[in-house]
């Protein structure tokens, strides 16, 4: 079948099961049985197929059950360092001289895959049910494009990645084991989205953790801010990249698990001066921005290697 012609048959089925609240599942079993260069093209029509239906036919799946303890420990088992371009080989423009994450460098337990998106990139887990890191390449004039974009604000589960390897909606209604709730926060953030399909892109939960209300709202928000500042002012790109730390006793949300970092960072990299830094804060209300870290510092914290070797 043509390209085209899938595209209509992809575009005539997703209405048809978006009336009966299927359309995301028919998506995930579409997208998952193409090849990666496809796939991206049906991704953007389904992005657009969602501006149009979210809002009356948000689908939440309920799952049953729980899964069993992670084998690894928070903390001790962390991500291996990032060397090649295995899983993001249709974006390795998004990531610093072209080279993106190694798929395959991370441990295996994590049940890592790599998505592309328009203008940000995720390493998502199966495990923690959300990204250990998303990039994003800023620069001023994606920036400019990205001023009066309307959010939507219509947050949804990644057709990309199956049943239970995901976060769903309903998980982000569930308190933790203490009770406390927690916002759907951004990595990539909206305000840095150019164009409305990757507005609502950045919508999709595998770009979002579980975030301190106050956290998402005030402390993360103004470090997005200064990073958007700095890269208005750059002469070139600058790139960021953005996850979560889990350290201590592990929490989760939502009948899936969803796990709640301890601590986010954002490791920032202008590319025309080759400095770097990185900002390391803890998911609470309590947190308050501090002088950001050294590289050397940013990979000590994380075990993320993610421009290259530390010095020393």
């Amino acid at each position: 079948m043509t390209s085209t012609l899938l595209k209509r048959a992809f575009g005539i089925t997703f209405n048809s099961l978006a009336k009966k609240g299927l359309a995301a599942a028919f998506a995930a079993a579409t997208l998952a049985s193409l090849p990666t260069g496809v796939q991206a093209g049906l991704l953007g029509m389904f992005t657009g197929k969602v501006a149009e239906h979210v809002a009356e036919h948000q689908v939440e799946h309920q799952i049953e059950g729980h899964f069993k303890s992670p084998a690894l420990v928070p903390g001790r088992d962390g991500p291996l360092a990032p060397s090649s371009n295995q899983g993001f080989a249709v974006c390795p423009h998004l990531f610093p001289k072209n080279t993106p994450i190694d798929v395959g460098s991370v441990n295996a337990q994590w049940r890592v895959v790599g998505l592309c998106s328009n203008h940000f990139a995720v390493l998502n887990s199966a495990l923690s049910k959300t990204p250990l890191v998303v990039v994003e390449k800023l620069n001023r004039s994606m920036l400019s494009d990205a001023k009066g974009q309307k959010r939507t604000n219509e947050f949804y589960a990644d057709p990309r990645l199956s049943r239970g390897a995901r976060a769903e909606l309903v998980d982000f209604r569930s308190g933790d084991e203490f009770g406390k709730q927690y916002q759907r926060g951004h990595l990539a953030n909206a305000a840095d989205q150019p164009d409305q399909q990757s507005m609502i892109q950045s919508f999709a939960l595998s770009n979002m953790v579980p975030q301190d209300s106050f956290n998402n709202e005030k402390t993360w928000a103004k470090i997005e801010s200064d990073v958007r500042k700095f890269a208005r002012r750059a002469q070139g790109d600058v790139f960021v990249f953005s996850g979560p730390i889990f350290r201590g006793q592990q929490r989760t949300i939502g009948p899936d698990r969803v796990w709640v970092p301890s601590h986010l960072f954002k490791l920032v990299y202008d590319e025309a001066s080759g400095r770097s830094w990185a900002y390391i804060l803890a998911n609470t209300a309590e947190a308050r921005v501090e002088a950001p870290v050294d590289y050397a510092e940013f990979v000590k914290q994380t075990g993320w290697q993610l421009l290259g070797r530390a010095p020393g």
